[in-house]
């Protein structure tokens, strides 16, 4: 509701284009869910039962629910470096991935669940941090690899959820997959921008940054088609693919 209300200020004009408050190490986290390393993190399991799907999706809602931080964290910390319109389209995908939470925290409690009932992982913040300092890294590893990673793995679940006859949760990953494509197609459009503002050249800066900051490889197979309608080349990955 936060996420929406501030981005409803903003589409209204009551939010400056004005940054003079440090932004906080890190977000305000709820009690639950406990946050665990990805290696200590319990196997979801296999198959069709309603644990292992709603395993799954609590996965699923934490990204989102880690994503609303991390697209009003981009704004607060770098909105000063970038036009209006860079605001303009990260509070979009703020009020987007709040609204991607709610839906599937909505489908968790319908399946007897709830957000905080299992452990999740602190992966995508630790990703955040470590490209805290520097705009460009941050469109580099978060939008243009982590996100772009989900346009890869989304349909196949979609195909997981629909086999398994949870046409329910099959609608509402679908659904979060083209808003995702418009969200990698942001980061894309901004990197390049940043790079060009600042004479770098975008694919090699980019493959540079994605190099130092992101921990391991690029794992293909790659969702061409979807990253290329984000305007995410083959060119900036192919290179870097394990």
């Amino acid at each position: 509701m936060a996420a929406r209300w501030a981005a409803r200020q903003w589409r209204l004009g009551r939010l400056a284009h004005i940054f003079d408050v440090a932004m906080p190490e890190r977000p305000a986290r709820p009690d639950k869910p406990e946050l665990l390393p990805p290696n200590k993190m319990p196997r979801r399991g296999k198959g069709d039962s309603v644990k292992a799907r709603s395993n799954l999706l609590h996965a699923l809602a934490h990204i989102e629910f880690s994503a609303i931080d991390l697209a009003f964290d981009l704004i607060g910390r770098f909105g000063a470096q970038f036009p209006a319109q860079f605001v303009s389209d990260w509070m979009r995908v703020g009020a987007d991935e709040a609204m991607h939470f709610a839906i599937l925290d909505r489908r968790l409690k319908q399946l007897g669940s709830y957000y905080g009932d299992m452990p999740a992982h602190d992966g995508l913040w630790e990703a955040a941090h470590d490209t805290r300092h520097d705009a460009l890294a941050r469109l580099a590893v978060v939008p243009m690899v982590l996100e772009a990673r989900g346009l890869d793995i989304t349909p196949a679940t979609v195909t997981r959820f629909e086999s398994q006859n949870d046409m329910a949760s099959a609608r509402i990953l679908n659904r979060i997959y083209h808003d995702e494509i418009k969200h990698v197609g942001y980061g894309t459009h901004w990197f390049r921008h940043g790079c060009q503002e600042q004479s770098f050249a975008a694919v090699q800066h980019w493959q540079m940054l994605v190099k130092r900051h992101f921990r391991g490889g690029l794992k293909a197979p790659f969702n061409d088609s979807a990253r290329a309608t984000a305007g995410l080349t083959q060119d900036y990955y192919a290179a870097l693919a394990t």
